[in-house]
């Protein structure tokens, strides 16, 4: 969830139990809220509409449960909180396909175009209606419409296409939107019944951001060219969206104690209604099978009508299997950074000098030699080196520089509790959990953060030093750091916890360091001793990468208006980069190791090679239904994602090897053998794909990268196309070299080319 990932978790828990201790009497004792999914086909021909059959279903198990939302678009069913055993009580009535309890979905919290290449080729990119007649939808915290982010100069009427609306609410009225921001809605049902209502003194109850994760999200997707942004006069220059000509629609889920699932189906059936192009949800929450899975199930409705749906991968890396949001039909995004950093140096009293990074912005410490003293030296508690609230004990830090560990509170945090205890600055040092990952904040102090090893050695000195001292210099930005991208530690990586034959994350975008649009509600760090109030923000998180790719997905919707969401997601994945701007394999900062594609998929986006990706995977909703029947999914369950009856051909073979996605994970544990002969057999897997020809005609040929422990072949090997949608099919067989690697997985990737373009596909082999 942005730079403030940590923040928000530690203010979600408290919020959450300041809000058991102080709503318990909102909600019946015992009752929760329940997502139920309808058969609408299944409706008794008593009724005349299927809103009556709902409500008389929800009366037969339940004299006091009240409907909170009716969905028709997203899914066909409705929300309502009821004690578990009417939820049993109403599962076993007819025409229902499934109650599942609402769950807690959490936010994963300039110079990116310019590193993207797009300032250099924007002729590339249409300036004409098309480009402004693309619609971004951002489920989030919401908006502040004043920001210049907002500004609807030099766009035309509103799409005529469009129903969205502006909601009105606390401090927002139908005049906030605009040319630009064409819709502005907000779902609260949901968090109400569960946390009680909504205090209107700390908390807009109407679409305005009091957070500035929602103005980030959609401002970096979608947001209007700014001349002379910066924080602080950090990254200082001209900020824009990745699609600055595209029209912005937001669709407030998020409040202070999260997002509920029954507020996000509730906006994205809106979205689908209202009519946008492209989803953007940077948020998430636990993973679990698609039907089961209300983003999953609503966005496939969003995909039927032609929508693409990108959500951020989360921030919960850089462990395995740690992806949010894996459905194959919604865009999974990482995070990677930028060449762009903001250096502060730890100046130390033996002479030595370390690098580390910060958004200070006020008066300079002094200039001389500060005492320097670990946190841990300098409290009673068993956790004071983590700098928790009122564990400093202030006689021991008054004036001196504090060396806090990170962890378990925000960062910024702990830069306050240094300051309320009266130190003069801090360095705040990674622990093993995060590495040489670097992370810069808007402290409220002079304050830098090193990494690991940097911390290690600061340490060293403290403790052998009979008087330590050090001080802190800030260096300004600076542009051109190599390597980059690499991928950020802690963007969640594969493989895939659902299903392990697609390959997910699909992509990184710039997620680390970003400046964009901001609250005017909040200061930079969001903490409420924070009074400085700003336009613009730098935070971090796949919160932030997933917003780049939302807006990069309606640059190619307004240049290809007939590309389906498959088609998009396609181009910006093949074209994807798997090496740094040094033409070195993409580094994982977690490990400073190449990245595989567990961590990075197809590699780093590249919206100018995506324009004209030669090739494209394209798929529709009848190849996601196979897809379905090939995780033998029952009629009930694909009822509940497609919304229609559909039940799987028992004569046709379904096989996810099949499925025509962009990337291949392929398990060799499912292979077949081949060779009779002891010691000469080996495994192997077939899988099919289908190109189509976005392009001009020409021929392609493959070309194969693989390791030692398995090899590819293609057939054919070369693909001709005559004219512009035509469709070849190819099937690349995987066969074990080594029947035991030393690694669990191997990687490799397979490349069509025509010597213009270059389509490429990664490939992920397991042995399970």
């Amino acid at each position: 969830m942005a730079k403030r990932f940590d923040l928000y978790v530690f203010w979600i828990l408290a919020f959450i139990l300041l809000a058991c201790s102080c709503h318990v009497s909102v909600a019946v004792t015992g009752t929760r809220t329940y997502i139920i999914h309808m058969a609408k086909s299944r409706m008794p021909a008593v009724f005349e509409d299927h809103s009556r059959w709902y409500d008389s279903s929800l009366k037969s198990v339940s004299g006091s449960a009240e409907i909170l939302y009716t969905y028709d678009n997203a899914i066909h069913g409705f929300s309502a909180r009821m004690t578990p055993e009417e939820a049993e009580s109403l599962e076993n009535r007819p025409g229902i396909v499934s109650v599942m309890p609402e769950l807690r979905y959490e936010l994963h919290t300039t110079r990116t175009p310019s590193f993207l290449g797009l300032d250099q080729n924007s002729a590339m990119f249409p300036e004409s209606e098309s480009a402004s007649d693309v619609v971004v939808g951002v489920l989030d915290t919401g908006v502040w419409p004043e920001s210049p982010s907002y500004v609807d100069t030099g766009l035309g009427p509103v799409p005529s296409f469009w129903k969205g609306e502006c909601e009105v609410g606390t401090n927002f009225t139908k005049s906030n939107c605009n040319r630009k921001l064409v819709g502005a809605r907000f779902f609260s049902k949901g968090y109400e019944a569960t946390l009680g209502p909504i205090d209107q003194s700390k908390e807009s109850k109407s679409p305005r951001d009091d957070d500035g994760h929602g103005t980030h999200t959609s401002s970096t997707a979608a947001g209007s060219v700014v001349t002379g942004a910066s924080l602080f006069g950090y990254a200082a220059g001209t900020a824009r969206g990745m699609a600055p000509r595209a029209r912005v629609a937001v669709y407030k889920v998020c409040w202070v104690g999260g997002c509920f699932s029954s507020d996000i189906l509730a906006a994205i059936e809106k979205a689908i209604d209202d009519n946008v192009n492209v989803l953007s949800m940077s948020l998430g929450g636990g993973v679990s099978d698609y039907f089961r899975d209300s983003v999953a199930s609503g966005t496939f409705s969003a995909m039927e009508k032609g929508i693409l749906i990108s959500c951020s991968a989360g921030n919960a890396g850089p462990g395995p299997y740690s992806l949010s949001n894996v459905a194959p039909w919604i865009t999974t995004v990482g995070a990677g950074t930028l060449d762009r950093d903001f250096p502060a140096y730890v100046s130390l009293g033996n002479g030595k000098n370390y690098s580390g990074v910060s958004l200070y912005k006020g008066d300079p410490l002094p200039g001389k030699m500060l005492p320097l003293i670990y946190a841990g030296n300098a409290t009673n508690a068993t956790n004071g080196n983590l700098c928790m609230t009122g564990t400093l004990i202030p006689e021991k830090v008054a004036g001196k520089i504090v060396l806090c560990d990170r962890g378990v509170n925000p960062r910024v945090q702990k830069g306050s509790v240094v300051k309320s205890a009266g130190g003069a600055g801090m360095v705040l040092t990674n622990t093993v959990a995060n590495g040489e990952e670097l992370v810069a904040d808007a402290h409220l102090l002079p304050a830098t953060a090193v990494g690991q090893t940097t911390g290690e050695t600061i340490k060293s000195y403290i403790f052998s030093d009979s008087n330590p001292t050090a001080t802190i210099f800030f260096e300004g930005t600076k542009v051109g750091i190599q390597p980059s991208p690499v991928v950020a530690a802690f963007s969640s990586r594969g493989p895939n916890p659902i299903t392990a034959h697609i390959l997910k994350p699909d992509m990184i975008a710039p997620g680390v360091n970003i400046l964009a649009g901001w609250s005017g509600a909040v200061g930079p760090t969001g903490l409420a001793e924070d009074s400085r109030r700003v336009e613009f923000n730098i935070i971090s998180g796949t919160s932030m990468s997933c917003p780049h790719v939302s807006g990069l997905a309606a640059l190619l919707k307004g240049a290809h208006p007939d590309w389906s969401p498959a088609a998009i997601r396609s181009a910006l994945m093949t074209t994807a980069k798997v090496v740094d701007k040094n033409g070195k394999l993409i580094e994982d900062v977690s490990t400073g190791k190449p990245s595989t594609a567990f961590d990075h998929g197809a590699g780093h986006v590249d919206p100018v090679s995506a324009l004209n990706p030669g090739l494209v995977y394209d798929l529709d909703v009848d190849d996601y239904l196979n897809f379905l029947c090939a995780l033998n999914y029952t009629a009930d369950e694909i009822n509940g994602l497609a919304k229609k009856n559909f039940t799987c051909d028992s004569s046709k073979s379904y096989s996810v090897n099949d499925f025509n996605y962009p990337s291949f994970a392929v398990s060799l544990g499912d292979a077949t053998t081949l060779g009779s002969e002891v010691g000469n057999s080996s495994k192997t897997v077939k899988h099919t794909r289908t190109l189509t020809n976005v392009g001009s005609p020409g021929t392609y040929k493959v070309s194969i990268s693989s390791s030692d422990a398995f090899k590819v072949s293609v057939d054919p090997d070369a693909l001709t196309f005559s004219q512009s949608n035509e469709k070849k099919s190819y099937t690349a067989t995987f066969t074990a070299v080594l029947q035991e690697p030393a690694d669990a997985e191997e990687f490799g990737r397979i490349e069509w080319s025509d010597g213009k373009h270059v389509v490429g596909s990664p490939i992920a082999v397991s042995w399970t």
